[in-house]
């Protein structure tokens, strides 16, 4: 203790473990506060009204409100009513259009050039083809959109109304804002995009205000039934006013809440509007992991970029991953401040990208389709602890990355080549030759010392924690979903634990003052070939999440530096060899039992058999074996805890008043005896530059992608590679602890390997899922209108892993004495779909009310197909089902293309894929309107003949009423409190029936 008062900032036990603990639980600490907690909303926005969009929030999501529902229609006329009353309270006149033509609505005025224009667009209808990821065939769809646009002129903007002729806009652009205001069928969308759509509303409201004109105009698309496969924003590609912004910010929810997380972006330059945001939050890593396909869902962002030609943003919630496209997807489970922080995100950015007028994002012709947006550099961002974000280009990384690839190990090389000159590299030395009056001899420096140490320590470390990983995605592989951090916590620990005990093991055997070095050295080693990797993918495919390893490898550089240049402060090998000899005085003297004498320097040097040992990097033990008074916990060497940090080889009579003395306090236990020369407290600058900032942009990372996929496994992603990733990433985060666990007291360690005991048994017995960490299952229910057979469906996780799915089955008391089938999902992908059957559903009111339902199901579905009179490989479809707008037509085989009577053509996009289509989805505006579609196909060869056959489906999709779905009523009721239940696919009831032509 009187050592550490003497210098409190000293390589020993105390001051290490202190020190680096402290360093590392504030920013661990600090990380989870500003990931889980959101700014709280200081009041209103300038322009704006908290209160107002909150209370509108409510209304939004006080109900389902799907596409094929009537609340859909009802939210829609809200949502005009509230636009309209917005820019009326504002003073500013507008003209509404329920088209893109000049038509106008009943009762609503026309200002020629007004500074705002309402489209309720009630006429655009597309068709296209699903993204070809295959060889295989994808659904092709004919949508009848009921978008509402609102542009508000900028003050540089073409003061002609072009939109309403063939004219095409001049100027630099504008900005389009979007969100969408459908919601899932069993999901209250207050996320999931309802805070979205009141975003919108607000800078509607902020933009149409005296005084807050734009310079660019903005579009403000609120888009319907972007949950059927992105349809709306579709449909707005075939408006007019699609050709006119050139930069996007597009709002969405993956989650139920906690921050809007800027999820993707297209380059550099727009992603430096977001980054004036007051909260920024969110890191490249995700928009990397969208394009490996890691993430599978999409959003408005595609079709924006790839079919548009845009150039932006998107902003979106992406936790909890278990409440969205549920019914906690709702007001109570989200926040003010939540709505806040995703408004005061989009107000900043989209005030920097409407004030921009330069030529940015201009380019030449673009592609048929696209706008002329100009091309952007692929960028690099992350936020620090969401108050500021660094943002960059990937070819600025690219440069760094080669310059530390060539710089670093050029660096180490000079350095070490001068210690060398200077005969101070004790480095990978084992002796030094000394010449005397008596003849040639070797002084040992032990040199080689624990050179080997480090890697033996990381693996045995790496190998129990990736083990970990293995053995919990065996036992429970989903504790992931409820409890990450114990699953963190479990991992972590075991790293620490196990990484301290085998260097600290190896310290007290083989003690060096060179352990710090060696590992230092080890981690450039294995950082610099890792980062070989990361610059070829910086390269190709232009991965940005690189920037991780790229400052991860900088810090180890600089820290690595500082070893090496430490070693300038030891003393030339041949004044060191001389002085152990005793020929010459002590240029940093050492302790001998009698100064000037060779044999007395002889008492102090290794034996032979030792000197052998120490030449040998892989040799065993010292000479030196333990006794009763050694303390594996307390101390290196053969000493009391009294002489702890005192060498062994010191007279207890030349303890004080001496610089030899001195010098011997300064050699840690049984440490070489060079090693009193080393500066003490060089170690905390190594510690400050290695640890501090790989921990903060790899744990936000961490965190970021813990909370985005950890819940992801109720979607069919695999347990394994998830447990991998958080066994890796705790590696990364502790070994910048490496270098310092050796002198780590007992204390923190033992702590851990109980946390370590506990977390291990939680996780491995504890039930997975709770009231708060649902588990989804996604309910759909089959009837067959020509036969009555009508079967419930419900798709989870395989009960081959866990009884979930089967025990959440048993609770219903439909399914009591049935067996449910069980198949591979067709729906979704790596999940499993079991079917019984079930309860009557009672979508289409019957007749007669006593009735049962099976004796209206006939009336549900009429559709009558024909095949082309003189034998061609076509056929006409008319469909209509009742009480829905939204059927679909299923192929045994594939068609090459359709038609739908009343569509207009659009060049914009591919109707059917070079593969065909085995599915056609078709989705109209209103309830009593069918489809007249006509289709054809390849002609097969003579076994398979020219006829088609399948079956046509309508989707009925409105749960908001009691008892009109019987079976949905009851898995909602009696399925137990760990269970969500969510749509499977576009409707929660689909009734068919047979075709042949």
């Amino acid at each position: 203790m009187k050592n550490i008062f003497h210098n409190p900032f000293a390589f020993t036990p105390l001051p290490v473990t202190i020190i680096t603990s402290l360093v590392y639980g504030a920013l661990i600490v600090s990380l989870l506060v500003v990931h889980h907690t959101v700014p709280d909303a200081p009041g209103n926005l300038a322009g704006t009204n908290l209160t107002e969009a909150w209370l509108d929030l409510q209304t939004l999501s006080n109900g389902f409100h799907p596409y094929n529902s009537q609340r859909n229609d009802y939210i829609r006329d809200w949502l005009l009513r509230r636009i309209t009353a917005i820019v009326t309270e504002n003073g500013i006149s507008s003209a509404s259009y329920p088209s893109s033509s000049a038509i106008l609505e009943d009762g609503q005025q026309f200002s020629e050039n007004a500074p705002i224009v309402i489209f309720s667009d009630n006429v655009s209808n597309v068709s296209f083809q699903f993204d070809q990821k295959s060889n295989a065939p994808v659904p092709s769809v004919y949508f009848e959109g009921t978008n509402i646009i609102v542009y508000i002129r900028g003050s540089e903007d073409d003061p002609d109304d072009w939109f309403l002729t063939d004219k095409k806009p001049t100027g630099k652009g504008g900005v389009l804002v979007n969100a969408h205001y459908d919601s899932v069928s069993i999901g209250f969308g207050a996320t999931d995009d309802g805070v979205g759509v009141i975003s919108v509303l607000q800078l509607i409201k902020y933009f149409s205000s005296k005084g807050q004109q734009p310079k660019k105009g903005i579009v403000a698309l609120l888009n319907n039934g972007e949950e059927d496969y992105l349809n709306g924003a579709l449909a707005f590609g075939v408006h007019p006013i699609s050709k006119f912004p050139r930069t996007f910010l597009n709002l969405e929810g993956a989650g139920a809440g906690g921050h809007a997380t800027l999820f993707r972006s297209t380059d550099t330059e727009i992603t430096r509007y977001y980054q004036s945001s007051q909260y920024p939050f969110g890191a490249v890593v995700s928009e990397d992991a969208f394009k490996k396909g890691i993430i599978r869902s999409e959003t408005d962002y595609s079709v924006f970029t790839k079919e548009y030609g845009m150039r932006g943003l998107d902003v979106a919630f992406i936790e909890p991953r278990a409440r969205y496209h549920t019914s906690q997807d709702d007001t109570r489970h989200t926040s003010k401040a939540s709505l806040h922080h995703m408004l005061s995100a989009a107000l900043s950015t989209m005030q920097g990208l409407t004030s921009d007028t330069s030529t940015t994002f201009e380019g030449k012709d673009a592609e048929k389709g696209k706008v002329p947006s100009g091309t952007g550099s692929t960028g690099v961002w992350f936020d620090l602890f969401g108050c500021a974000m660094a943002v960059f280009r990937l070819r600025t990384l690219f440069a760094l990355s080669v310059t530390l690839l060539v710089v670093a190990p050029s660096s180490l090389i000079i350095i070490g080549v001068i210690l060398y000159k200077v005969d101070k590299l004790y480095l990978f030395t084992s002796y030094k030759h000394h010449h005397h009056a008596e003849g040639d001899d070797s002084v040992p420096t032990k040199g080689w010392r624990g050179v080997f140490r480090w890697p033996i320590s990381f693996i045995f470390a790496t190998a129990a924690t990736v083990g970990l990983g293995f053995l919990v995605s065996d036992v429970n592989p989903y504790i992931l979903y409820s409890s990450q951090y114990s699953v963190w916590s479990m991992m972590i620990s075991a790293w620490v634990f196990v990484a301290w005990f085998c260097t600290r093991t190896a310290d007290y055997f083989r003690p060096t003052a060179f352990q710090r070095a060696y590992n230092l050295i080890w981690a450039f080693i294995i950082g610099w070939l890792i980062l070989i990797i990361t610059t070829l993918f910086e390269r190709n495919p232009k991965l940005a999440g690189g920037y991780l390893m790229v400052f991860y490898f900088a810090c180890i550089f600089s820290a690595t530096t500082i070893a090496f240049l430490e070693q300038f402060s030891l003393p030339r090998k041949s004044a060191y060899a001389d002085e152990i000899e005793g020929t010459m005085p002590a240029e940093h003297p050492i302790q001998r039992s009698r100064p000037g004498s060779i044999s007395s320097a002889r008492l102090m040097a290794p034996s032979e058999e030792e000197d052998a040992r120490d030449n040998n990097p892989e040799a065993g033990e010292d000479n030196d074996a333990p006794t009763e008074t050694m303390s594996l916990l307390r101390g290196n060497g053969p000493r009391t805890f009294r002489k702890n940090h005192t060498s062994p080889h010191r007279p207890a009579a030349e303890d004080h008043d001496s610089a030899k003395a001195k010098h011997q306090r300064q050699i840690y236990g049984l440490e070489q005896a060079w090693s009193h020369a080393l500066p003490s407290s060089l170690w905390l600058l190594e510690f400050l530059v290695l640890a501090p900032f790989p921990l903060i942009i790899l744990g936000q990372v961490s965190l970021l992608a813990t909370t985005a996929t950890n819940q992801t496994l109720a979607d069919g992603n695999s347990p394994l590679s998830l447990y991998i990733g958080i066994a890796i990433l705790s590696v990364l985060l502790f070994a910048p602890l490496g270098p310092f666990l050796h002198r780590y007291t007992y204390h923190i360690p033992l702590f851990l390997m109980l946390v370590f005991a506990g977390t291990t048994i939680y996780n491995l017995t504890a039930f997975p899922f709770s009231a708060n960490n649902r588990l989804k299952l996604f309910f759909v229910q089959e009837v067959d209108l020509d036969t009555g057979i009508n079967t419930v469906s419900l798709t989870g996780i395989d009960p081959k892993t866990g009884p979930f799915l089967s025990d959440a089955i048993a609770s219903l008391p439909s399914s009591a004495g049935q067996t449910p089938s069980c198949t591979p999902s067709k729906r979704r992908r790596d999940l499993t779909e079991c079917s019984w059957h079930g309860l009557p559903p009672r979508v289409v009111p019957n007749t007669h009310p006593d009735a049962p339902p099976e004796v209206g199901y006939v009336d549900w579905l009429t559709f009558n197909a024909s095949r082309a009179p003189d034998g061609a490989t076509s056929a006409r479809f008319q469909v209509s089902g009742r009480e829905t707008r939204g059927c679909k037509i299923l192929f045994n085989r594939p068609i090459s293309d359709f038609t739908v009577t009343g569509a207009g053509e659009h060049s914009r996009f591919r109707k059917v894929s070079e593969h065909g289509a085995t599915e056609l989805r078709l989705w109209g505006r209103t309830w009593k309107k069918g489809f007249d579609v006509f289709v054809r196909w390849d002609a097969g060869d003579e076994e398979e003949g020219d006829g088609l056959d399948g079956r046509v489906v309508c989707l009925w999709s409105d749960a908001n009423e009691s008892g009109v779905i019987p079976a949905l009523d009851e898995a909602r009721r009696f399925a137990p409190t760990w269970v969500a239940i969510a749509n499977a696919g576009q409707g929660l009831v689909e009734g068919s029936k047979a075709f042949l032509v």
